[in-house]
């Protein structure tokens, strides 16, 4: 093979209540990259679409560039040489995975062209060491593991890699609108400092199991209730302007919770069915406006896509 081009969707990441833990792969919307062979050993990156300038092409400080030169350090592949096309279908500082997609589009072309048949737990290790560079070097995988691996999952060990599928109720869906500003995750994950009160902790502990009991259950209300973040939301959701009118026009509109994804600026509604979910897009989207004067898109999707995916080999 010459050439391999892959696919890597964007992610909601925290969902709620589950902070650096929880996360689900989103339709519709993620990064394309192609890699070929070079005669000179190491990584370079040839070029950045739909960037806009804004990230740094030296791969020592991109994220797929990090993610790919330490694949090939860690399976002693440092004499190969990769060269990669990054075409950038997620905003950056959008709070929707945007380093994270790049970061598993690359190990995942690498291990492809370089037909090493790594495990997909090898992979998100390499994946994060990319994702570390774009927050302020915290290693946390609830954008690249749900990337990685699609659907929506609960990270629960780094060391090693214990990353568990959740399954979702049938219709389950989410509506999303992104204010066109970036907020970096780095600067964002410094606000909210090291440490929390014990009984904040057991609120936000208590959110996080009504969640997944929830998902198991497909109880509706039980998700509705336990979609509350004590934790970040409180200190992060005055970085975006237009959020409370946004979150009470999501519940307006009969989504069962809202949120930031990520760090944000996107915010995210869970809803039962297409249908609400639409409703609840449009009134996000109209709120962000009135109350600020922000442009902003729109994208609705089921909850738990498929993961990063091989598209083309030549």
């Amino acid at each position: 093979m010459t050439e391999v081009e892959v696919f890597a969707p964007a992610t909601v990441s925290n969902v709620g209540c589950g902070f650096d833990v929880l996360g689900f792969a989103i339709e519709g919307v993620g990064d394309r990259l192609s890699v070929t062979l070079r005669d000179q050993p190491g990584v370079e990156i040839l070029s950045i679409e739909g960037a806009g300038g804004t990230i740094p092409r030296a791969p020592a400080h991109n994220t797929a560039g990090v993610a790919a030169l330490t694949l090939l350090e860690g399976v002693g592949e440092r004499n190969r040489g990769l060269s990669f096309r990054i075409h950038k279908g997620i905003a950056a500082g959008s709070g929707l995975g945007s380093s994270a997609a790049s970061a598993v589009a690359a190990v995942l072309a690498a291990d492809e062209i370089l037909e090493l048949e790594l495990p997909s737990e090898q992979l998100l290790t390499f994946a994060l060491e990319g994702e570390r560079i774009a927050s302020g070097g915290v290693l946390h995988a609830d954008n690249v593991a749900p990337c990685l691996f699609g659907g929506f999952v609960a990270v629960r060990s780094l060391h090693p890699p214990d990353v568990v599928e959740i399954p979702v109720p049938r219709g389950l869906c989410c509506a999303l609108v992104r204010p066109h500003i970036q907020i970096q995750t780095s600067e964002s994950r410094a606000l909210l400092g090291n440490a929390i009160p014990l009984s904040t902790a057991v609120h936000q502990w208590a959110n996080v199991a009504g969640l997944v009991a929830g998902l198991f259950r497909d109880d509706w209300d039980l998700i509705s209730r336990s979609l509350e973040d004590v934790v970040a939301e409180p200190v992060r959701g005055s970085q975006v302007p237009g959020f409370q009118e946004m979150k009470e026009a999501a519940i307006e509109s009969g989504a069962l919770g809202c949120s930031l994804s990520g760090s944000g600026p996107t915010v995210f509604a869970l809803c039962r069915g297409p249908e609400t979910a639409e409703a609840a897009a449009d009134a996000m989207l109209e709120a962000v406006g009135k109350a600020t004067g922000l442009a902003a898109d729109r994208h609705t999707t089921t909850v738990g896509a498929g993961g990063a995916r091989l598209l083309q080999v030549t």
